[in-house]
């Protein structure tokens, strides 16, 4: 399952099922802080582990183009903003993650205490809501043991503006795993060919088809807590803010539709090139950078004080790190550097409260696992601003933030 985008989305856990011209428009989607969630490290690499172990406002006027403001939690974790589902709408915070494509959220009827824990969907209360004609139920099934499951319909979807009919899952039944985070739901981003339920359009899918947005694009401006004050970012449906962003926008082809899946031609630490390439995922739902264990390992070497915790199984560099004002880790794509400062690179305390004031132990925003793909996840994110092509030629821009 997907607890709150720690580590990732986990929309690619098994979906399991038991059947088979309109006027534009602007829309963002803020994003909203959860000062309440405190992340789990262990939990969060498991999940890490099922997901890619397998093969302010822009003017509202405007046409085409959608804002949605999110809310950024402790540790930059957890990135939620609100969606109108049904007629009339009833508001719910959503995860969107680019490295899923499904859109599901709890039923009002499901009775576990996680579901109820959240917001939930009452159909009933829809004018607007259809079941699915086949009467389909799907089940997630994720390695870490969690689970949802429920039926399948379609409704009214309303993001900041930009309404379309869209296939939705409504779950009847979640494991109490779910009820740590404070989302309501998944919103997926990626590709329709990623979608779980077989001949299902994404959402931008049928935006962009319907022509209800401007450019076929999802713009994404997560700053980090250091950046913002807490104060989030925001997504901007078929439109680009280059207000929030430095010179001009590197443009980097896709190379594998689903993910939104790049080349990453090479690694720097603090601009000392490391000669390592590597196939590359870059997600939203995700919290942490994720590599092959050779390359994470010359990384943390050129951090003092960066070490492998084999108890926690995991990379740990010294909190103090925080408040470095020099230094960084790049990601090479398209022939330019994309840099994130060493000050983002401490995540969260390896044992809250203890240590000695100065020496206390952090996990580090760049980890190591045996995946066949790298993950450029919110550690990255919070520091360049990615612009989610979805043209003929799809392509992520990015630049880095002002």
């Amino acid at each position: 399952m997907k607890i709150s985008t720690i580590l990732l989305s986990l929309a690619i856990a098994t979906l399991v099922f038991a059947d088979e011209d309109s006027t534009t428009s602007v829309f963002e989607v803020p994003l909203i802080h959860n000062p309440a969630y405190r992340g789990d490290f262990q939990a969060q690499m498991q999940k890490m582990r099922y997901r890619y172990g397998s093969p302010e406002t822009i003017a509202a006027a405007t046409k085409g183009v959608g804002l949605v403001p999110v809310t950024d939690p402790s540790f930059d974790s957890e990135y939620y903003g609100p969606v109108k589902i049904g007629t009339p709408g009833q508001t719910f915070n959503m995860n969107f993650d680019t490295g899923s494509a499904d859109i599901w959220l709890a039923s009002s009827t499901c009775p576990t205490a996680a579901c109820k824990s959240h917001r939930g969907f009452n159909s009933s209360s829809s004018a607007t809501f259809t079941l699915d004609p086949a009467e389909r139920r799907f089940q997630l099934v994720y390695g870490d043991g969690s689970y949802a499951s429920g039926h399948i319909g379609t409704d009214m979807v309303n993001v900041g503006g930009i309404q379309i009919r869209q296939t939705i899952g409504l779950a009847t039944n979640e494991s109490s795993e779910f009820g740590v985070s404070k989302m309501d739901g998944m919103f997926g981003l990626s590709f329709s060919s990623f979608e779980s339920v077989p001949g299902v359009q994404t959402f931008m899918t049928n935006a962009i088809a319907e022509k209800a947005v401007a450019l076929p694009v999802v713009s994404a401006y997560l700053p980090s807590l250091r950046r913002s004050g807490g104060k989030g970012g925001h997504y901007l449906f078929g439109a680009i803010d280059s207000t929030k962003f430095q010179g001009d926008l590197t443009y980097v082809p896709v190379t594998v539709k689903g993910y939104w899946q790049v080349a990453v031609q090479d690694v720097l630490v603090s601009g000392q090139s490391l000669d390592s390439s590597y196939q590359g995922i870059i997600d939203t739902g995700t919290t942490l950078v994720i590599l092959d264990n050779m390359t994470a390992a010359a990384v943390h070497s050129k951090i003092d004080g960066a070490n492998f915790d084999a108890q926690k199984k995991g990379w740990t560099v010294p909190c103090s790190l925080s408040k470095a004002t020099t230094g960084s880790v790049g990601f090479k794509l398209a022939g330019r550097v994309f840099e994130v400062p060493m000050a983002d690179i401490v995540w969260e305390p390896v044992e809250k409260g203890k240590g000695k004031p100065g020496e206390e132990i952090c996990y580090s925003g760049v980890q190591s696992m045996g995946l066949p793909v790298w993950v450029l996840g919110d550690v990255f994110i919070k520091n360049n601003y990615c612009v989610f092509d979805q043209s003929d030629v799809p392509s992520v821009g990015i630049a880095p933030l002002k």
